[in-house]
């Protein structure tokens, strides 16, 4: 054999070819974490259009001041058009700042039934509308199976559609986490009762990690105690994600409810104003407690649908289409409004109500796993049937 055929025979098996495929391999330490806001975030009053004079007719009582040095209520300009809410000051907008994030309005998917549950199934799954839906076929999951050295981790009561698929990911509730239910020696009696089963592999990692978290959390609750928000919050729950994904997870989820703002949801100050606040903490302190580490990975905070563009008689906003996609990491190209954009104006409104959707979330997303992972066209083909990655430059 020649010096040149040796070489290539080695390249083709260091790409490794399983069930007829050739396998992408992602680099060790590249991590991705998507964020879901379940409920339907506003995203107009978070990535606010304040170029928009539209913006201002629309909502009369929730509408943010335009940016002002000496207000500190007024929104923060990110560029001529956008300004972020002031919730995001002391977090987010620093990392804007170092273009370690990046946000995308009129981003979203086709579905417009406007249910909560509909569309949280139709994110999840990332399947194409109208067909027959696969509950066991979640993009999460998907994404997974093209992967090598990959370590998903569900950071969910109970595994989420979006990792539902042939293989089982481990799954374990962030907030509150105390003492293992089950000790050492019922452990060991409950492995031994599916010692022949099929069940055994699954039976056996659950307890691993289950453990593996427990010691984790347990060597950090001591710096729990610091002037930040209970342990039961998300900013807490975030920091332990953080120390997993650093130690030992390279693909998470996790979700955060709360963001259904019918009534009285406030501007620069109330509820939505308080949800950001943590929210921010929370993505904050994942950025910090990940590391060095944060060079190599990659947040995507996204929701269901976004939020009536008019606010309601209940100084609230209802359900609605388009949203904005926040990207987050070290090595980002941020700093910056991505993607297709239309002037916000009443004309430009879907259905005379809503953000239209310009940036399919699957076309988004794919093109950042083709540019995190390489992935090539049939791989994400398998991800998201039938869809074309969409490249925005973030990465």
């Amino acid at each position: 054999m020649h010096r040149r055929d040796l070489i290539r025979s080695a390249a083709l098996l260091g790409a490794s070819t399983v069930a007829g495929h050739v396998w992408a391999a992602p680099r060790a330490e590249a991590r991705l974490l998507v964020v879901f806001l379940r409920g339907a975030y506003d995203a107009a009053n978070v990535v606010i259009p304040t170029g928009s004079d539209f913006y201002y007719r629309a909502r009369p009582n929730l509408a943010l001041a335009k940016p002002d040095p000496g207000n500190p209520g007024a929104a923060l300009p990110l560029d001529g058009d956008w300004s972020l809410n002031p919730a995001l000051r002391e977090t987010i907008l620093p990392l804007f700042a170092k273009g370690q994030a990046a946000f995308v309005p009129f981003a979203g998917t086709d579905d417009v039934t406007r249910s909560h549950f509909e569309t949280q199934d139709t994110i999840e799954l990332g399947q194409t509308i109208g067909a027959a839906r696969d509950y066991n076929s979640g993009f999460m999951a998907r994404l997974a199976a093209e992967l090598t050295r990959v370590r998903p981790i569900a950071f969910t009561e109970q595994v989420p559609l979006i990792f539902r698929g042939a293989e089982t990911v481990p799954n374990i509730a962030i907030n509150g986490v105390g003492k293992p239910g089950i000790d050492a020696r019922q452990a060991k009696l409950i492995a031994a009762m599916y010692r022949d089963s099929s069940l055994r592999p699954a039976v056996e990692e659950g307890f691993r990690v289950r453990d593996a978290v427990y010691q984790s959390i347990s060597d950090h609750a001591a710096q729990a105690d610091r002037g930040a928000v209970s342990p039961k919050g998300f900013e807490l729950s975030a920091r332990r994600i953080g120390r997993l994904m650093r130690d030992g997870f390279n693909l998470g989820f996790v979700d955060v409810g709360g963001w259904d703002t019918h009534v009285n949801q406030g501007a620069a100050t109330g509820y939505l104003a308080d949800r950001l606040a943590e929210l921010g903490r929370a993505l904050a302190g994942f950025s910090e407690e990940i590391g060095s580490g944060w060079s190599d990975t990659v947040v995507v905070v996204l929701s269901e649908f976004g939020r009536t563009f008019r606010e309601n008689g209940n100084r609230g906003t209802d359900h609605g289409h388009g949203s904005v996609y926040w990207v987050l990491g070290g090595g980002l190209k941020g700093g910056r409004i991505a993607g297709p954009q239309v002037r916000v104006a009443e004309a430009s409104l879907f259905q005379n109500r809503d953000y239209p959707v310009l940036t399919d979330y699957r076309a988004l997303l794919a093109g950042l796993f083709a540019r995190l992972y390489g992935l090539d066209q049939p791989s994400l083909r398998r991800v998201f049937a039938g869809v074309d990655p969409v490249d925005l430059g973030l990465l």
